[in-house]
Order: structure tokens, then C-alpha cells, then sequence
């Protein structure tokens, strides 16, 4: 991590302390944010279409990674890749 960074997640719970082991996210003037997905609340529409292939997710979800393969996939998404 670098001093000015940004940690940002998405469905993932606010915690009072970080979990992930660097300390306080203002000692480096690092940043940690994120909130809830409310996929529940926007799933109704279009699953049916996704079930019934009318619509086609792999179009957005092309790649599946695993935790070490994060880096290259945010790189992915960088250039446009994935």
C-alpha cells in the first residue's frame, strides 16, 4: 500500500476496525470504503431474462479469479482486457 491509496469493496460489512491486517486506514492516509450490494433488490427484472437466455451475462462476467489472480484481473479490467 501506498500513502494516498483507496481500499474500495462492494457486500462487504463495515467493521469498527480493518480486518485485512495494515492497522488503521488513516495511518498512511489510506482510504477504506465499500457498502452493501442490494442485488435483491434490482434481481426480480432481470434474472428471468438471464434463465430464459435473453440476456447473456458473460458479456459483462467474462473472467473467474481467484484471490491470488486479483491483481491481474483489476489489470484486466485496466486496459480494457476483461
Amino acid at each position: 500500500m501506498r500513502p494516498g491509496d483507496v481500499i474500495s469493496r462492494v457486500g462487504v460489512p463495515r467493521y469498527e476496525e480493518t480486518p485485512i491486517g495494515f492497522g488503521s486506514p488513516f495511518g498512511g492516509n489510506i482510504t477504506l470504503t465499500g457498502g452493501p450490494a442490494p442485488v435483491r433488490a434490482y434481481i426480480e427484472e432481470p434474472l428471468p431474462d438471464v434463465l430464459e437466455r435473453r440476456i447473456e451475462p458473460s458479456k459483462v462476467f467474462d473472467r473467474t479469479v481467484d484471490l491470488d489472480g486479483a491483481l491481474d484481473a483489476y489489470r484486466a479490467m485496466d486496459t480494457r482486457e476483461a
